[in-house]
């Protein structure tokens, strides 16, 4: 896609560890078998299968100092950041395969790591039905998956604010968030000091997908780096039940394909993250299958080869203008331009 970038690396972490259920351990798999592989290789891209991580098991602890499985996730991480990192020196667009979200720590940390060293500017799109932005004092839980957005700007453990090199990792003026519908109590108030952009479900409601992907992707140059973290937990359950933290009252079927063409139609897109499905929790793999159709769309696929967005607006104009001539509300249509 961007920059040239036409081989897809498909790296599988298939831990639990900063999750509430277990499960989301057997999402490569599950996606592997709903073809994933397959599917971006009919869009023109060369696809490596790197297969999977090795890394810690799941204790199955509870919390310590307000982190669970800290040491167990800092791991994970570390291996999920070499492995991306070593793909974008290589100019593949790393497919992370996950696990949960805590991940998105070391895939986003190696993405900024390679913009930064690059002078890309970096855009990261993350498309949930949760904020993310927890810290120790503010989680309920102590789940490191609530936390990996806080971790990447900077407020965390030690060991995962500084994985990618640079303290932050990221600042909160590159993310964009779309789809959240949970938001922990104190975890909002955080989200609203830091800044950060949020799409949430109200805003997808009162102006529409189309209008909300315009302002989350506007700005984009020719060299912005596009990592999108796709958490399937973003989708509404009744369409993808398989996952571990469902929340009523997120993005339908075409909400979601229209979400996914747009970002495809940016030729942006640098990387990817695939995460929290839970097979556990689906219904034959219906929600791995949702999850891979919908990737597909994110490369591109479309029912039509698209006009350009100018021929779109002319013609948007004459059919306008000919309905008003028939409303015997105007007495000429537009010039042919």
């Amino acid at each position: 896609m961007g920059r040239g970038l036409r081989t897809a690396s498909l790296i599988g972490a298939p831990t639990d560890v900063g999750a509430s259920d277990r499960g989301a351990s057997m999402g490569p798999e599950a996606l592997r078998v709903a073809g994933l592989g397959a599917a971006l290789a009919r869009h023109g891209l060369k696809v490596i299968d790197r297969g999977n991580l090795s890394g810690p098991p799941n204790p199955s602890l509870p919390p310590v100092d307000g982190y669970r499985h800290r040491a167990e996730v800092f791991e994970w991480n570390r291996s999920v950041h070499d492995a991306v990192y070593q793909d974008l020196a290589l100019g593949n667009l790393p497919v992370l395969l996950g696990g949960d979200h805590s991940l998105g720590i070391g895939s986003i940390s190696a993405v900024a790591r390679h913009c930064r060293e690059a002078g890309l500017p970096l855009r990261v799109l993350w498309l949930d039905a949760h904020a993310d932005f927890n810290t120790s004092e503010l989680s309920p839980s102590g789940n490191l998956h609530g936390m990996p957005l806080a971790c990447l700007c900077g407020f965390g453990p030690s060991e995962l604010v500084q994985l990618g090199g640079s303290t932050p990792a990221i600042s909160p003026q590159c993310i964009r968030q779309v789809g959240i519908r949970s938001v922990d109590s104190g975890e909002k108030r955080f989200v609203h000091e830091q800044g950060l952009e949020v799409f949430d479900m109200r805003s997808i409601d009162e102006l529409g997908v189309r209008r909300v992907l315009d302002l989350a992707l506007a700005d984009l140059d020719a060299n912005t780096h596009l990592h999108v973290s796709f958490d399937v937990d973003f989708l509404d359950p009744e369409i993808a039940p398989g996952v571990g933290t469902t929340v009523p009252g997120g993005p339908s079927y075409r909400e979601a394909q229209l979400c996914m063409e747009m970002i495809a139609d940016t030729g942006r897109l640098g990387s990817v993250d695939i995460v929290e499905l839970n097979p556990a929790l689906d219904v034959r793999n219906k929600t791995a299958t949702l999850a891979v159709d919908l990737v597909e769309s994110l490369f591109g696929k479309s029912t039509l080869i698209r006009r350009p967005a100018v021929q779109h607006a002319l013609l948007h104009e004459f059919l306008a203008a000919a309905g008003a001539v028939r409303a015997g509300q105007a007495s000429v249509l537009p010039k042919s331009q």
